[in-house]
C-alpha cells in the first residue's frame, strides 16, 4: 500500500500527489511556460520512477526528505546510459527541476530535504550564439521570393517570419504567436514571451511592410483572434514549418548547417552589439529575464572585433 501523509493546506499525498501539487503550483503560481511544464514534469517523473525501482517500492513524501546525493548521482547517471540518452545540458536542466521539487518539498509541504539542496550542480556546457552575417540574412530574406515551389502568398509569409525574427529578434513562438488582430502592425508590438512576461518591441519599416504584404496576399479570411500565420492547407504555422523552410533556404542558398530559425534571433541581438547597443537595451529587446543570458553576445562581439583586429592592425 502507497504510505500517505497529511500536509496543512493540502490534501493527503505519496510521492506522486506531491509531483502533482508541484507542478500546479509552477502553472497557476509561478507561470512557467507548458514547455517548461512538460520538461519538467517528465524529469520528476523518471526521478521518482528511478527512486522506486532502487527501493523496490512506492515513495512516500517523508521518503523523499531521506534520499540521499548517491541516489540523484545515480539517476543522473541513468539519463545518460538509457537506451535514449540525454545530452550533458539536458541532465542539468533535468537536475534543475529535481532541485527545484525538493525546494517546494521544503517549502510548500515541510519536507525538507538538506542533502539535495546543497547539492552542487553538474556543470553546464554553455555554447555561444552562432549568428549568420549581414550578407547570409539578407540572402535569407530574399529567398523565399525565388522558391518555385512556393506560391506567392506562401512566399510573403515565409518573408515576413524571417523579418520578425531578424528585424524584431523575436522567437519563432512569439512570432508565430501573433493573431489576425495585431496586423497591420504600429511603430511597436507587444509580444507575449516565455514565462507569460510581455515586452514591447520597435518595429522597423521593413518589417511592417512584409507583414503588410503577407495579410494582403493571405488566401484565408480570419477572425480577430485567429493565428496570423497559416499553413499551406490553412492550419496555423508551427515551428517545426519553419524549421523545415528554413532548412530549404539553407540547402538552396549553399548555408552551413548553423543557420536556423533561431540564429536569426541571436544576429539581431549580434548585429544590434557590433554597432553599438548596450547590453541592458539588447536584453529587454530579447525578453531575457537575467543580463547573464545576453552577455553570452559579448564573447560573440569579441570574436568579431578580434577578427577585425587581426586584419587591419598592421603588425598583426
Amino acid at each position: 500500500m502507497v504510505s500517505r501523509m497529511i500536509v496543512a493546506g493540502n490534501e493527503a499525498t505519496n510521492a506522486h500527489d506531491a509531483r502533482m501539487l508541484w507542478l500546479k503550483y509552477l502553472k497557476h503560481e509561478r507561470r512557467s511556460s507548458p514547455k517548461t511544464l512538460e520538461a519538467y514534469g517528465a524529469a520528476t517523473a523518471r526521478y521518482l520512477a528511478h527512486l522506486e525501482g532502487e527501493r523496490g517500492r512506492a515513495l512516500s513524501v517523508s521518503d523523499l526528505a531521506a534520499v540521499r546525493r548517491g541516489e540523484v548521482r545515480s539517476w543522473m547517471a541513468s539519463l545518460r546510459l538509457s537506451n535514449r540518452p540525454l545530452s550533458q545540458n539536458s541532465v542539468c536542466q533535468a537536475f534543475a527541476a529535481v532541485r527545484m521539487f525538493h525546494r517546494y518539498l521544503d517549502r510548500r509541504l515541510a519536507c525538507p530535504n538538506s542533502m539535495i539542496a546543497a547539492m552542487p550542480a553538474p556543470k553546464v556546457t554553455r555554447a555561444l550564439p552562432r549568428p549568420v552575417s549581414e550578407a547570409e540574412a539578407r540572402a535569407i530574406l530574399s529567398a523565399p521570393w525565388d522558391d518555385p515551389s512556393l506560391s506567392p502568398w506562401e512566399a510573403a509569409r515565409d518573408v515576413a517570419v524571417y523579418m520578425l525574427l531578424y528585424g524584431c529578434g523575436l522567437r519563432v513562438s512569439e512570432a508565430l504567436g501573433l493573431r489576425r488582430s495585431d496586423a497591420p502592425l504600429g511603430d511597436s508590438l507587444r509580444v507575449l514571451g516565455k514565462g507569460q512576461k510581455v515586452r514591447v518591441v520597435p518595429v522597423l519599416d521593413a518589417v511592417r511592410e512584409a507583414v503588410q504584404v503577407c495579410l494582403d496576399q493571405l488566401p484565408f479570411r480570419l477572425e480577430p483572434d485567429e493565428l496570423l500565420f497559416r499553413a499551406s492547407r490553412g492550419g496555423p504555422l508551427t515551428p517545426r514549418d519553419v524549421q523545415r523552410s528554413i532548412a530549404a533556404v539553407r540547402e538552396r542558398l549553399g548555408l552551413s548547417d548553423r543557420v536556423t530559425p533561431h540564429a536569426l534571433r541571436h544576429s539581431f541581438a549580434t548585429h544590434l552589439l557590433e554597432a553599438g547597443a548596450d547590453l541592458r537595451s539588447i536584453q529587454e529587446l530579447l525578453g531575457h529575464a537575467v543580463l547573464s543570458t545576453t552577455q553570452r553576445y559579448t564573447a560573440v562581439d569579441a570574436t568579431h572585433l578580434l577578427g577585425a583586429y587581426g586584419r587591419a592592425h598592421p603588425r598583426a
